[in-house]
């Protein structure tokens, strides 16, 4: 070693000189005689010689300092070097990690942790006078990693000893074909199985044991193992073992981590899975001859793969689920024939790991029917609850399509069929009910648009200012105070029932219309909105409600769902005599209805509603102008819109609840059978239950994440793809709806549209929380009060 290093130094440019070395250490520090041409040092030695040279390069004015190269260097080495050279004593290198390299005790593919990392030590001295470590003495040596193989035949030639083994299973499909090949061939195996797929289909578990084959465990999800916490793999484990004890009162003491490369684990991700399954009593079992059949190259590649292989090891890799396997199936017969004729021996992987079948797939004590039945019940309803969610999400999905194309469809009918006859008779005359709470910024604008209707029977409009603590009735009074068509009432604190009904009990005219105090109505929208009450059986009419302060992204989410989904919804029921809300922005009652109904009940907070669906269950016509048209201020935050719409939530729950007695009641038509399932399925329980949908998806997209290392880059821009086409679908789909929405209100802004990805992504999460905290609330029995949202008086009609 020291006849070494003179040639490196003969032939360096600029010459080095040998400034120390000491034979029993093997610590050789270089200095170069001329410093000013030093940039930096390369070195592959061991710590202590690093610290020597660092700080020797150090003093020299070495710019820096490398290691060649990453994963042969001492460990102790990271003690001695910082981005600008030395840190610490020397005795920081005293200390030696147990290194990164894996050692090998035996042959085979069946694996166990023998010894586990430790470090070593070792002691140095230091020369005080130039900082040098000038001798060390090992006291004891760092051990690496040593797994003991096993399994494996000292005979290179000839015939071997062959173990089939079978991954991802037991498969609905595929599994009894498979045992029914090996039946016939008399052929035994090894079955990897998945506990989430044992879960599904335990016959088939049960079959394998009593057709002779061994099982293993190959986790209960089938992640990489690798990418997940030692605890995560420890319950992946134990939760399947837990299952096929349950069922086949068996434990098997074999284990293949997923996605599991070879028998010679040499990675941390390979690892830990093997060490975790080690500490839990498991053989874990790898392979050498891979048959590559999960990536569907034919039956006879198959075939030649695994023969061209069998000298490589004993253990064989096929899969019995996890995708198609029609191509395995078709090998797995002309393979047993190929091995036989090649002298091999098939046989179950008890003989590789040299115990008896009893001794791999182990007998249990027999335990109490009442252990068993928990342990059984405890799967089932894991099962259970994943079957449920399956087919909820499935029929969510097709009820939502079927959904969309009928709402559609039968607004559509309502746009395009309407006819408009006449009214018979004088004008109705008309009372207006404004309750007002902190209006003070709108109040004059609200009333003025009302004065300004073109109607030509008698109008008037009560103002209550339900103990406004600002200026609201001040400012209606100095702006209305001596007009005879504005009648001003203040009243103390009672919430908005109360102030429309002491306004109705004012009112004298034959029509009530509402609206809310931030709300403008356009010239003709009385007349239009009354227009329908001429027909006797209608009580209320429902009027066409717009967001008139289009500010910014969070109102102009809120006019396009006004649109799409409110308005439209109106349109669709309106054709079968279901309409559930007459909007408070913009209704009109026939006063005696209302009188008739009780007037605005308090026992919710969605008055409206609940008036709407009272009437409705009384025999009335709820009736839709599309073209009395009000514009409304919607919330400008995602804080103060949460806010409103939790009330809206918590009234349409509080009102569902209420007239439950109607659901799927004949008596009531399609009230019963279409727009109160609606509100129940689409708006109250999907709306709940989109979260978690939400983070299903997100899962998805961490899993193909987690692809791109289980499988390879490719698999994983596949699977990305999958996902990116289904979900772009789904868009599109809105996307049209949107549209087609848009289409039947003439006038509206159809650039809106083009929010809906955007809107998936934020919006409705919003209107998804507000809901489920709804049904929270609901379950405290919490009482939820009003909400005022402040005005800002942003109001605009669009041009």
């Amino acid at each position: 070693i020291g006849q070494t290093f003179q040639d490196v130094m003969k032939s360096a440019r600029p010459r080095p000189e040998l400034v120390h070395f000491d034979p029993n250490s093997l610590n050789p520090v270089l200095a170069w005689t001329d410093a000013d041409s030093v940039d930096h040092v390369t070195w592959y030695l061991d710590a202590t010689t690093a610290f020597n040279q660092v700080r020797a390069g150090t003093r020299l004015g070495a710019l820096g300092h490398a290691i060649w190269r990453l994963g042969s260097e001492d460990p102790a080495i990271w003690n001695v070097l910082t981005e600008h050279g030395l840190t610490g004593p020397a005795a920081g290198v005293e200390s030696i990690a147990g290194g990164y390299d894996v050692e090998f005790d035996g042959d085979g593919e069946l694996l166990r942790i023998a010894t586990k990392p430790s470090n070593g030590k070792r002691t140095v001295q230091v020369d005080p006078g130039t900082g040098l470590i000038v001798s060390q003495e090992l006291d004891h040596a760092p051990s690496p990693t040593i797994v003991r193989r096993t399994g494996s035949d000292a005979q290179q030639t000839g015939g071997r000893r062959i173990a089939l083994t079978f991954d991802d299973g037991p498969d609905r499909r595929w599994t009894g074909p498979i045992l029914d090949t090996l039946k016939s061939r008399n052929a035994p195996a090894t079955f990897f199985v998945i506990g989430n797929n044992v879960e599904r289909y335990p016959g088939l578990m049960r079959r394998i044991v009593a057709d002779g084959h061994e099982f293993g465990n190959h986790t209960w999800s089938h992640p990489n193992l690798g990418l997940v916490p030692a605890f995560l793999v420890k319950l992946e484990i134990a939760s399947t073992a837990r299952l096929l004890e349950a069922i086949l009162d068996r434990r098997t003491v074999f284990f293949r981590p997923p996605y599991f490369g070879d028998a010679e684990p040499t990675s941390a991700d390979e690892l830990v899975p093997v060490g975790v399954a080690s500490d839990m009593g498991y053989i874990t079992a790898g392979v050498h001859i891979d048959s590559d059949d999960w990536r569907n190259p034919g039956s006879d590649a198959i075939i030649r793969q695994v023969v061209n292989d069998r000298y490589r090891g004993n253990v064989v890799l096929l899969h019995d689920g996890g995708g198609d396997r029609a191509q395995t199936l078709a090998a797995l017969g002309p393979l047993i024939d190929s091995l036989r004729a090649h002298g091999d021996t098939l046989v179950p992987l008890s003989d590789l790991a040299g115990v008896t079948h009893d001794q791999a797939i182990l007998p249990l004590p027999r335990r109490s029917m009442a252990q068993r039945m928990i342990e059984l019940g405890t799967c089932g309803a894991v099962s259970l609850i994943e079957w449920s969610f399956y087919w909820v999400f499935l029929l969510a999905m097709v009820l939502g399509i079927g959904r969309v194309v009928v709402v559609l469809t039968l607004a559509a009918v309502q746009r395009f069929t309407r006819r408009r006859p006449p009214p018979p008779g004088p004008p109705l005359s008309v009372d207006v009910l404004v309750p007002a709470y902190n209006e003070e910024k709108v109040i004059a604008r609200t009333i003025e648009s009302l004065l300004a209707q073109r109607y030509a029977g008698q109008l008037r409009v009560i103002v209550v200012d339900d103990g406004s603590p600002d200026r609201t009735f001040e400012v209606a009074r100095e702006a209305f105070g001596v007009d005879p068509r504005v009648d001003l009432v203040r009243k103390p604190n009672g919430g908005k029932a109360s102030a429309l009904n002491l306004a109705l009990s004012r009112s004298t005219a034959e029509v009530l219309v509402c609206l809310d105090a931030d709300t403008i109505f356009e010239t003709e929208t009385m007349a239009r909105l009354v227009e329908p009450l001429h027909d006797p059986r209608v009580a209320a009419v429902a009027g066409n409600a717009k967001v008139g302060n289009r500010v910014n992204l969070v109102t102009r989410w809120q006019a396009l769902e006004y649109v799409t989904s409110q308005n439209t919804d109106r349109r669709a029921f309106a054709t079968l005599n279901c309409i559930t809300v007459v909007p408070g922005a913009v209704g009109a009652w026939r006063r005696s209805a209302v009188i008739e109904a009780g007037g605005f009940s308090d026992d919710t907070l969605a008055e409206d509603q609940d008036l709407t669906l009272a009437l409705r269950r009384q025999g009335h016509v709820i009736a839709y102008a599309d073209d009395a048209i009000a514009w409304t201020e919607a919330p400008d935050t995602l804080r103060a819109l949460a806010k409103q719409r939790f009330r809206w939530s918590f009234g349409t729950l509080q009102c569902a609840w209420k007239h439950l007695g109607a659901l799927f009641n004949p008596r009531y038509g399609t009230l019963g059978f279409v727009a109160l399932p609606n509100t129940w399925v689409f708006q109250l329980l999907f709306a709940a239950l989109s979260p978690l949908a939400d983070l299903l998806f997100a899962w998805s997209l961490v899993a193909v994440a987690m692809a791109r290392f289980q499988h390879g880059a490719t698999y994983a821009l596949d699977t990305l793809e999958n996902v990116a086409v289904y979900y772009a679908i789904f868009l599109l789909v809105d996307w049209i709806g949107a549209v087609l929405a848009f289409v039947l209100e003439p006038g509206e802004d159809l650039s809106l549209t083009w929010l809906i990805p955007l809107q998936r992504f934020a919006y409705r999460q919003v209107m998804y929380f507000v809901v489920v905290r709804s049904f929270a609330a609901a379950l405290r029995g919490r009482l939820v009060g009003w909400g005022k949202l402040e005005r800002k008086a942003t109001v605009e009609r669009p041009a």
